[in-house]
């Protein structure tokens, strides 16, 4: 991550506290954000490796945010997100879609069942270190990544 950037993250780093649940196939993805979160000693990331294996892990774990990618070897991200329906609507679990397609049905469905916001792959530093603020401190999503921009 570029130094500067690391700076602009700093002041705020401290602050942020919760667990992430990252959702995707392999490692690379699980990578890059793993190299992201430097910067905020107090998230914890988990992985899972598939889709069943990430509501089990979402069930047992009780992440605050959860950044699951919509292309996976078992189940696809839209399942997921039907499954995980009921922390999202109860305890307010924010699901991000991780998406190369910025407009497809399955993104959009899994918008509309509650996601809170998606991020076009791959994924860019600035928009996952204002996303992950968001999604930590109970704000609301940005417009651009939610429904209202695929109107």
């Amino acid at each position: 991550m570029a130094a500067a950037l690391k700076a602009e993250v700093a002041d705020d780093a401290t602050a942020l506290h919760g667990k992430l649940l990252c959702i995707t196939h392999g490692r690379a993805n699980v990578d890059v954000v793993a190299d992201l979160l430097v910067a905020h000693s107090g998230v914890q990331l988990i992985h899972a490796d598939s889709g069943l294996d990430g509501v089990r892990m979402a069930h047992a774990e009780q992440p605050d945010f959860v950044l699951l990618d919509m292309r996976l070897p078992d189940i696809g991200g839209l399942e997921v997100v039907r499954r995980l329906n009921d922390e999202i609507a109860g305890r307010g679990l924010r699901v991000t879609i991780l998406t190369a397609e910025r407009s497809s049905m399955d993104t959009i469905r899994a918008m509309s069942l509650g996601a809170f916001e998606y991020w076009p792959k791959p994924l860019e530093p600035r928009l996952f270190q204002a996303g992950l603020r968001r999604a930590l401190t109970g704000r609301r999503p940005d417009p651009a990544h939610t429904l209202q921009s695929q109107r």
